[in-house]
């Protein structure tokens, strides 16, 4: 009996595709995905997988696949080429937060939106974020990465026009909690209109962008 029942209707339905989450698979499991998928010549995007997971898969299977060890993603099917509409930003605090961006950055490249990234510009130096400021107000979303405080989002969205999509990071310690105490700071911005995901959820904040920029 076949382990996996893919939805090849999602775009249709919602206009962002199915993807599949690689963390609590195996190694066996995407594979059989991934070759079900190339035998109906269906792209697809995979989250979650690590680099050892992915050294485990069959070599003709690794091949087919465009792999990024920063965000653990990989797409399958071809990366549509660069757009240069320039829509979506994404921004992240700290450069620790960079495998997060990366992830809602491959996500939106799956989708054929080129996102301009901007990374460190977290508000410990505010003035790193102002030289931003004017560029990053021509964009229609706003995808902004941050952990510890979580401040970069209420920051942010006092800012600029545009949506704003808060994903809160893992990254912090003691009463950072793991991404909780940035989830509740977007949760309770003061800043009106502040959208905000789980805790490391790139794709999410991805997906959220796509929905409000709709079809082309």
């Amino acid at each position: 009996m076949t382990e996996f029942r893919l939805d090849w209707d999602r775009h249709a339905r919602t206009g962002t595709s199915e993807a599949v989450l690689c963390e609590a698979k195996t190694a066996a499991q995407v594979e059989a995905i991934a070759r079900s998928a190339a035998d109906l010549g269906r792209r697809l995007l995979f989250t979650r997988l690590g680099p050892r997971k992915f050294e485990r898969l069959a070599g003709g299977v690794r091949d087919a696949l465009d792999y990024d060890l920063a965000s653990g993603t990989a797409i399958l099917g071809g990366v549509p080429a660069a757009s240069a509409s320039g829509r979506v930003a994404i921004v992240a605090a700290g450069t620790s937060d960079l495998p997060v961006a990366r992830e809602a950055e491959r996500t939106l490249r799956f989708a054929g939106e080129t996102a301009t990234l901007i990374a460190d510009v977290g508000v410990a130096g505010l003035w790193r974020l102002m030289e931003h400021v004017e560029a990053l107000r021509a964009h229609r979303v706003v995808i902004a990465v941050a952990g510890m405080e979580g401040a970069l989002f209420s920051v942010l969205a006092g800012l600029v026009p545009g949506v704003v999509v808060a994903v809160p990071s893992s990254v912090g310690y003691g009463v950072g909690k793991g991404g909780r105490t940035a989830l509740n700071a977007a949760l309770a911005s003061c800043a009106s209109g502040l959208a905000v995901v789980n805790i490391d959820n790139g794709f999410g904040g991805a997906h959220a962008a796509l929905r409000v920029l709709g079809p082309r």
